[in-house]
Order: C-alpha cells, then sequence, then structure tokens
C-alpha cells in the first residue's frame, strides 16, 4: 500500500506546486504583455504558452537528463499535447457562456500546429529509416534532425512577428518590469521543483504496477504537467476572453512539439524512441487535432455538447492506454 500512496502524495503535492508557480506565471506574464504593448494573438500563442509549456519542458529535462528516461518525456508530451486539445477547450467552454474563435485562429494557429505534427512525425520516420542504426523499434534522434522541428517553430514566432507589427498598442499600464521579471523567473523554478516530484512518482508507479512509464507520461505526468495551460485558457474563458483561451491551447501544444522534444534530444546528445508505439500515438493526436479544428470551425464556437464530446473522447483515449499497458489489447507495438 505505502508503495502506492508515497507517488499518489508526490502526484498532489507536485499539481499543487505546479499550480502555485503557474499562477505567479499568469499574472507576471499578463503585466509583461501589457507593458509591452502586445496583440491578444501574440499574448496568448507565444508569451502565454511558452511560459504554461514550462511543465512540459521540465519533464523532458528531467526525464532524460536525471532520469534517462527520454521516451517518458515524449509520452508526457505528446500525452500533455491530446489533454490540451481536448480537456481544456472542453473545461473552458464550460467556464464560458460562449466560447468562441475566429477564422484567424483556425487558418492560421491551428493549421499551423498541423503542420507542427506532421513535421515531428518526420523526424521520428527519418529517426527510424536514415539515421545508421535506427529500426522501427529505435528511431535514433540526432542534433541535426532536432534543428528541423526548432527551425520550423522560427517560422511560427516570425509569423506571429509579423502580426505585431501592425498592432497600435494601448496606453503601458503602471508595471515595473524587472519586477515582473523576477516573479517569472521564481516561478518558472517552482513548477520545475514540482514537475520533478511528478516524474519521480510516475516512475515509481511504474515499478509498482509493472507497468511502462510511457502509461504514466501519457496519463499522469500529461494531466499535471497541463495544469498551468488548463488555468491560463479557464480563467480567459471565465473573463470572455476567448481569443487567448483557445490560441494558449495552439500555442502550447505547437512549442511543445516543435522546442520541448528537440530540447530534450539536444541535451541528450541523441534519443531513442520506439516509432512503433510513435506512430499511433501520434496518429490519435492528428485525429483529436482534426476534431478540434472541425468542431471550432463550425460556427466558429465550442458549444457545451461539443465540450463532453471531446471529453468522451479522451476518457476513450485514457482506456485505451490503459488496456495496452497491461496487456488485455495490442494495438501498440512496443508499448
Amino acid at each position: 500500500m505505502s508503495g502506492v500512496l508515497v507517488p499518489l502524495a508526490l502526484v498532489v503535492a507536485g499539481t499543487a506546486v505546479i499550480w502555485k508557480g503557474s499562477s505567479f506565471f499568469e499574472r507576471a506574464a499578463e503585466r509583461l504583455s501589457r507593458y509591452y504593448g502586445l496583440p491578444v494573438a501574440v499574448h496568448g500563442a507565444i508569451v502565454v504558452a511558452v511560459g504554461s509549456s514550462f511543465p512540459e519542458i521540465s519533464s523532458i529535462v528531467v526525464s532524460t537528463v536525471v532520469h534517462g528516461e527520454f521516451s517518458l518525456g515524449v509520452g508526457a508530451i505528446v500525452g500533455s499535447a491530446i489533454f490540451n486539445l481536448l480537456v481544456i477547450p472542453a473545461l473552458s467552454a464550460f467556464s464560458s457562456e460562449e466560447l468562441t474563435t475566429t477564422r484567424d485562429i483556425v487558418h492560421k494557429d491551428a493549421q499551423f500546429y498541423v503542420i507542427s505534427i506532421l513535421v515531428l512525425f518526420l523526424v521520428f520516420a527519418l529517426g527510424a529509416t536514415y539515421v545508421p542504426g535506427g529500426t522501427n523499434r529505435a528511431a535514433i534522434l540526432t542534433p541535426s534532425l532536432a534543428v528541423i522541428p526548432l527551425a520550423t517553430y522560427g517560422v511560427y514566432v516570425f509569423l506571429h512577428q509579423q502580426d505585431a507589427t501592425e498592432h497600435v498598442p494601448e496606453p503601458a499600464p503602471d508595471v515595473r518590469p524587472r519586477r515582473e521579471w523576477a516573479t517569472l523567473a521564481v516561478a518558472l523554478v517552482v513548477i520545475g521543483v514540482g514537475v520533478e516530484g511528478i516524474v519521480r512518482a510516475a516512475l515509481s508507479f511504474g515499478a509498482t504496477f509493472d507497468t511502462p512509464t510511457f502509461l504514466w507520461g501519457v496519463t499522469v505526468i500529461a494531466a499535471a504537467t497541463s495544469l498551468p495551460d488548463a488555468i491560463v485558457s479557464v480563467r480567459a474563458a471565465k473573463n470572455d476572453e476567448s481569443v487567448t483561451s483557445v490560441t494558449n491551447v495552439l500555442g502550447s501544444n505547437t512549442f511543445n512539439l516543435l522546442v520541448a522534444i528537440p530540447l530534450g534530444v539536444l541535451l541528450a546528445g541523441t534519443a531513442t524512441i520506439d516509432f512503433r508505439v510513435a506512430v499511433p500515438t501520434m496518429g490519435f493526436l492528428a485525429f483529436a487535432t482534426l476534431v478540434f479544428v472541425v468542431t471550432t470551425r463550425t460556427h466558429l464556437e465550442l458549444s457545451d455538447r461539443e465540450a463532453v464530446g471531446f471529453l468522451l473522447l479522451y476518457a476513450v483515449f485514457l482506456a485505451w492506454m490503459g488496456l495496452e499497458s497491461f496487456g488485455v489489447i495490442e494495438t501498440v507495438r512496443g508499448i
């Protein structure tokens, strides 16, 4: 029993620490964005998204560098991306009278996010087929391959920077930027500490239940590290800031796939992932993305009924991963 209680306590404590750090980060990021006069879309897609993605960055850094579990970190990021697409918009829809989107969000942010999935899948495929020693069991990711998604994210930032040049900022509020930057830095450290506790808990769960750590990556770590994104999006939705709520989800996922995973590769020098696991899980991520894009494009809003559908689809994903990990079904090779 103690083998379960200790890691469970770590999950609860780590999640609470992440929540606290995220609250500090959210306030500091919002004040800095207003101080520098950034457009709402840029604030949601880049500033807030990058900061709220720090738990995912921490998860892959801690998993790879501290524990030597790169696949655990990748599982956490892919699981987090699915959580962000299905759970956070649903919670935001329930928290607002009307969660609306715009054609710009669907045609730019969402489409670029689809591109990010394709780019990452291409990198995995190249690691399995073109890198010496790579097989479908061991896709070898090298620093040269990591440059591809990083360069793609550079294009994403450039596109938003072009939009920002046409933005006329409002008068700067009374903000002390040095104090806010210091708060931001402290918040990121606090988030990193919380993530370390959750990663340790995931490894303990894997050892206790004799299941692949990948399961706990796509479920426990993914949900816990997505908490900052959920907090930001739900609060934005409550304040009738639908644009920030939706662009934060898309921007965070784009950052996680194109920056967080390549960062883990660069820190490790080279990293290996089972391509047989990557294909179906990335496939489900692509399917969830299509559901998200089509649903939000229809009438440019997400209704409560559609939000329930999102939650049901996420429940299907969790059930699938659980049945795979406990050996009930074998549709995912190598898990």
